[in-house]
C-alpha cells in the first residue's frame, strides 16, 4: 500500500482527538466541555476524506449530505468561538524553578529539536527528488511534490520530538499537554488559515472577481495609470486583510482588476503586475488579525499582554511599503 497524504490528516485528527479528550478530563478548566468539543469536532474534520464519500455512495444526494455535515461542524465550532468556549486549563507543567534548571541544564541543546525538523525536511526533498525510484517506492504513480515535502516534515517533526523527549526526560504524555496548551493558548485562531483558504475559493467560484472588474471600471477613473495602479495594490492590501492570505486575494483582485484593466486595457507588463501585486498583498497582510499564524499566533505563544501588540508594531511598515509599491507598480509596469 502506497503512502497517501490523506494518512497525515489522519494523524493529525488523532492528535486533535485526544487533545479533546484530554480537555474533558481536566477539571480546572472552567469550559472543558465546550474545549474539548471544540477540538474533538476539528479532529473529526481532518478524519473525513475521500471514504466519507464513498460510505454515502449508495446515498441520495450522499455527497452533498457530507458537505452540509462539514459545513454544519464549521458552523459549531464558530459558535463555540464566539462565545468564548476554547479556556486554558491545566497542564502538568513543571514549576518556574524546575524549568530553569532544565533549561540552564540543556544549554543551546535546546535548540536542537527544533532545528531537526528544517534540516531532516530538506534532506527529505533532496533525497526524494534525486534518488531514483524513491517516489514511486513510497507514494507510487502522479506528482507528489507537495506530499514529498509534508511527509519530510512529519518525519523532522516526529525525529524532534523523539529527540526533546530524551533530553528532557519528559514522559512520553508531556508533548501531548504541551501541544494541548498551545492549542488553547492560540484558540479559535488555529483554525483561521484553512478557514480562509476555503473562503478564497469560494469567493473565485462565485465570481467576486468579475464583480470587483464591473465596480472599479463603473466607479473609478481606470482610464488614468496611476489612479489603476493605485487601486490595484491597495485593493490587494485590502482584500488581504479581509481574507487573511495574499495567496487567496491574487487571483481575484488579478481577475478583476490586474489583467483587464492593468494588462490589457494599458498594455503592462503582468510579471511586473503579479510580482508587486502579491507584495502589496504582504503588506495588507502586516495590518491584519485574520492573517493569523503571522500575527495573533505569535502573540498568543509569547504570552503577550496585547493580542494586537504584533499588528500595532508592523502597521508604520505596512503602510510606507504599500505607498512605495503604488509607485513602483506606475514607474516599471509601463516600461
Amino acid at each position: 500500500m502506497n503512502f497517501q497524504q490523506s494518512y497525515l490528516y489522519w494523524l493529525a485528527g488523532l492528535v486533535l482527538i485526544v487533545v479533546a479528550i484530554m480537555s474533558w478530563r481536566d477539571k480546572a478548566n472552567p469550559r472543558r466541555l465546550t474545549t474539548g468539543l471544540f477540538w474533538g469536532v476539528y479532529g473529526v474534520l481532518f478524519l473525513l476524506g475521500d471514504w466519507t464519500y464513498a460510505l454515502f455512495a449508495d446515498a441520495v444526494d450522499g455527497k452533498r449530505t457530507v458537505n452540509i455535515a462539514v459545513g454544519g461542524a464549521v458552523v459549531l465550532l464558530a459558535l463555540i468561538a464566539g462565545f468564548g468556549g476554547v479556556r486554558l486549563g491545566s497542564y502538568s507543567q513543571r514549576t518556574p524553578e524546575q524549568r530553569q534548571e532544565s533549561a540552564t541544564r540543556l544549554g543551546n541543546r535546546l535548540f536542537l529539536p527544533a532545528l531537526a525538523i528544517p534540516v531532516v525536511t530538506v534532506i527529505g526533498v533532496l533525497l526524494f527528488n534525486n534518488v531514483p525510484g524513491m517516489q514511486m517506492a513510497l507514494f507510487g504513480p502522479g506528482n507528489h511534490s507537495t506530499l514529498v515535502t509534508l511527509f519530510s516534515m512529519t518525519v523532522g517533526t516526529l525525529i524532534g520530538l523523539a529527540m526533546a523527549v530524551k533530553m528532557t526526560h519528559e514522559k512520553i504524555h508531556q508533548p501531548l499537554q504541551e501541544a494541548r496548551r498551545l492549542l488553547d493558548s492560540i484558540g479559535w485562531a488555529f483554525i483561521l488559515p484553512q478557514i480562509l483558504a476555503t473562503l478564497g475559493l469560494l469567493f473565485t467560484a462565485a465570481g467576486v472577481g468579475s464583480g470587483i472588474s464591473y465596480l472599479t471600471q463603473e466607479y473609478l477613473a481606470v482610464d488614468s495609470r496611476f489612479i489603476a495602479s493605485l487601486v490595484y495594490a491597495v485593493g490587494m492590501a485590502l482584500l488581504t486583510m479581509v481574507m487573511g492570505n495574499a495567496f487567496a486575494a491574487f487571483p481575484i483582485v488579478t481577475a478583476g482588476i490586474g489583467i483587464p484593466i492593468l494588462v490589457m486595457q494599458h498594455g503592462g507588463n503582468p510579471a511586473v503586475m503579479a510580482a508587486i501585486g502579491m507584495f502589496s498583498g504582504y503588506c495588507g497582510t502586516l495590518m491584519t488579525p485574520m492573517a493569523a499564524n503571522f500575527n495573533i499566533v505569535p502573540a498568543a505563544l509569547l504570552e503577550l499582554p496585547d493580542k494586537n501588540a504584533v499588528i500595532k508594531a508592523q502597521v508604520p511598515t505596512g503602510v510606507l511599503l504599500l505607498i512605495t509599491n503604488v509607485f513602483l507598480l506606475y514607474f516599471l509596469m509601463f516600461l
